[in-house]
């Protein structure tokens, strides 16, 4: 497979049985030797759908194959990290692509199986190897005698479902518990103010959103997009004018809207790609799956290249300045 191929079929969605187009799909994006974001959002749309309808091989197949790409789709990563561990493990122990804060989820709703995967990934955070030690030795969390029903989903629910602890060697019987709760608290915890956006700064933005959205008339959305990201008008409607929908969930995630404001905002601007009840369950899973850094670091790109386009506009501006400045010096020394 090479670059060339994967762009044919994700140009041309050819047909086939969905395992050969899974399968082929993910070996020509593999080729890749540094996808663009276009390309990886090709991929989760074309893999997501058929993500049901392939063998359990062609899933294992996929998950080692993307283990080590730092351009993996994380929708598709996500999805194949909920599969059994003998599926995931290549991923749990290698992706790049897995924050700490996504293993911990993991290992919440999996418990053991894939927790002891994550333990052999290498310069693995401290405290998630705390919570791996803390889930396979659970009598540190509860004496004897104590009752143990579901110790790994009792541990993780009371904390939210996230991170371990730095545990001392000997620790007391219960005292580990509450050390794991406590550090589970922080790393959940926005470590910055950016990651929590207060309800009556988000509905402002929203209620603009959609009351534009409504009217039909694109510029008067795009203006209001453009003004709740910060970025320039140009941004705002190259994000709403492209085929697909993937710069558009950026957006609406970077202004961490609830998913069902996220997708009124979508159905309303491309009516078109939800014409049946799997696009819309399409939509609904790639705006989970999408993590907010990774949605704002998308919006500073934006942001990037606006302030680069206004300056070679500006330098565009002033070279003609230059040029027509050099003749009347001319004239000036030959009069």
């Amino acid at each position: 497979m090479s670059a060339s191929d994967f762009r044919q079929i994700a140009i041309g969605r050819e047909t086939g049985k969905p395992e050969r187009l899974f399968r082929a799909a993910v070996s020509a994006f593999c080729a890749l030797p540094r996808p663009s974001r276009r390309e990886i959002a090709q991929l989760e749309d074309l893999t997501l759908p058929l993500f049901d309808k392939v063998s359990v091989e062609a899933r294992r197949f996929v998950a080692a194959a993307l283990s080590e790409s730092e351009y993996a789709p994380f929708g598709l990563v996500r999805k194949l990290c909920d599969e059994p561990v003998d599926i995931a493990a290549p991923l749990l122990v290698r992706s790049p692509i897995l924050s700490d804060v996504t293993l911990i989820a993991l290992i919440g709703r999996h418990g053991l199986p894939h927790a002891r995967a994550i333990a052999r990934r290498p310069n693995l955070h401290q405290t998630i190897a705390d919570l791996i030690r803390v889930l396979e030795r659970p009598r540190l969390v509860y004496p004897e005698g104590a009752k143990q029903d579901e110790p790994v989903a009792g541990a993780l629910r009371a904390t939210g479902a996230v991170a371990a602890s730095e545990v001392s060697n000997d620790p007391v019987p219960g005292q580990l518990a509450e050390n794991v709760r406590r550090k589970l608290r922080s790393m959940m915890t926005p470590g910055a103010p950016r990651e929590a956006v207060p309800d009556e700064a988000r509905a402002p933005a929203y209620d603009r959103l959609k009351a534009t959205a409504l009217t039909g008339n694109d510029t008067f959305f795009q203006t209001a997009l453009a003004d709740a990201l910060e970025i320039d008008l140009l941004a705002a409607r190259s994000i709403t004018e492209k085929s697909g929908y993937s710069s558009l969930i950026d957006a609406l995630k970077a202004l961490d809207l609830a998913e069902e404001q996220a997708f009124l905002l979508a159905a309303t601007i491309l009516p078109g790609q939800f014409a049946h009840a799997e696009s819309v369950r399409l939509f609904l899973e790639r705006y989970r799956a999408l993590h907010r850094d990774v949605a704002l670091d998308r919006v500073r790109d934006w942001k990037a290249a606006s302030v680069g386009a206004r300056i070679r506009s500006n330098a565009e501006r002033l070279q003609p300045r230059v040029r027509s400045s050099a003749p009347k010096g001319d004239q000036l020394k030959a009069s």
